[in-house]
């Protein structure tokens, strides 16, 4: 267990690229506890919980989903039952989890509990080639305790800052990064911290504020998209 460092960062929200923002929208509001919120200079939608950090972005894209989801949600559910027409992507009793599919083909894995608090996305996970670097990685920016379980190879992040669900985790896959993840997470510059801080560490810039964004499009040392938003700013 590697324990507690200096945020450098701060979780802000998620945001999940969508084809028809409405659909996906509803969906993932049932499905994380969220509600609804549109906006009428266009088609994007926010899902919005008790706190800022729960914020998912439901974000228009004209792409559509062609490979597995590099980043997934792990959300809790009393029962399968609440998602009659999501299909399964893995077979219940094979996992402690199920895969299924949302309204777009995007993979989530739904654990079954007795009893689930209002707010029910659990984890996000992260696809990697090496999950101890872009553990290590979010770990230094985050904060908090990185875990890791030598036999199966993945880590895990719980107590990031700002970070409102259990954990982030990290899991090793063969397959490589090859297109834009259609999941990613914005955060929000601690004060004083730069984006050469987190170059330094293994982050790369993709694109700077203009005049269309007024964030930090970056990726970290395996390719995944985040946002960086300034300390004054978000």
């Amino acid at each position: 267990m590697h324990m507690a460092t200096t945020p450098l960062v701060a979780f802000k929200d998620l945001c999940i690229d969508a084809n028809d923002a409405a659909s996906l929208g509803a969906f993932y509001a049932r499905t994380l506890g969220l509600r609804v919120e549109t906006f009428d200079d266009g088609p994007d939608v926010a899902l919005r919980g008790e706190r800022p950090e729960q914020t998912v972005w439901i974000n228009t894209v004209p792409e559509p989903k062609t490979v597995k989801h590099r980043v997934h949600l792990d959300v809790r559910a009393r029962s399968l039952d609440e998602f009659p027409d999501a299909p399964r992507v893995s077979e219940p009793g094979r996992f402690r989890w199920t895969t299924l599919a949302d309204p777009e083909g995007g993979e989530l894995c739904v654990f079954e509990y007795d009893d689930v608090p209002a707010y029910r996305l659990k984890d996000v996970v992260v696809d990697c080639a090496d999950p101890g670097v872009v553990g290590r990685f979010w770990h230094r920016l985050l904060g908090g305790e990185l875990g890791h379980d030598a036999a199966g190879g993945d880590y895990w992040l719980d107590g990031g800052a700002g970070v409102p669900f259990e954990s982030i985790d990290f899991v090793p896959v063969p397959e490589p990064k090859t297109l834009k993840n259609r999941i990613h997470w914005d955060v929000t510059l601690a004060d004083g911290v730069t984006l050469a801080d987190l170059v330094a560490l293994g982050a790369t810039v993709q694109r700077e504020p203009d005049d269309e964004i007024r964030w930090t499009i970056m990726q970290d040392p395996e390719g995944n998209e985040f946002c960086a938003f300034p300390a004054t700013g978000g």
